[in-house]
């Protein structure tokens, strides 16, 4: 008996509240199911930091900084198949809620002039990533192939999205399973 290849499958979060990888995790003990038919790369399951060749690659949050790009760019390259997962990540979600400010004048109040802030200063450390002028979803810098809408979509969301892609059908997510609150 030939053993079946077990698919690969990597994970990351950008500019976003971890709560769609908080939604994978609750697909709970179907995890155990799932490892029979994948292996982890990069993900809240495994240490791993830096993607390596997967099949698929699912990734949560918008893109709101320089960092956000390069990690984006760099796992594309490694994900055959590239998965947008929740609001965020498919249209910018809460985060871009300050792409209709001028990106000056939210740093100068948030670190200037709020209520508290004594002797306040923008951060200026070259160890942090350069703000974007605008928060992003993941279509605009990179290829898209797949999108689970929702914030965050559930775990039956998720899991009936990867029984689809894993039993090689184009995924489906009908009503009762879309959820936008």
């Amino acid at each position: 008996m030939t053993e079946r290849k077990k698919v690969r499958i990597a994970t990351t979060s950008l500019a976003g509240c971890f709560g769609c990888h908080t939604s994978f995790l609750d697909i709970d003990e179907r995890l155990f199911a799932l490892l029979d038919r994948v292996e982890f790369d990069r993900s809240p399951l495994t240490d791993i930091k830096h993607c390596g060749p997967c099949d698929i690659g699912i990734v949560e949050g918008g893109i709101c900084n320089a960092e956000n790009v390069e990690v984006l760019r760099e796992f594309r390259r490694q994900c055959r198949i590239l998965v947008a997962i929740g609001a965020c990540a498919v249209t910018g979600g809460l985060p871009a809620q300050r792409n209709h400010l001028d990106l000056g004048a939210c740093l100068s109040e948030v670190y200037l002039t709020e209520l508290g802030v004594v002797n306040g200063q923008i951060p200026n450390d070259p160890e942090l990533p350069l703000p974007l002028d605008k928060v992003h979803p993941l279509h605009e810098v990179v290829k898209v192939d797949y999108f689970i809408p929702g914030c965050p979509p559930s775990a039956e969301a998720i899991w009936k999205f990867l029984g689809d892609l894993l039993a090689g059908r184009t995924p489906h997510l009908g009503h009762g399973l879309m959820q936008y609150d």
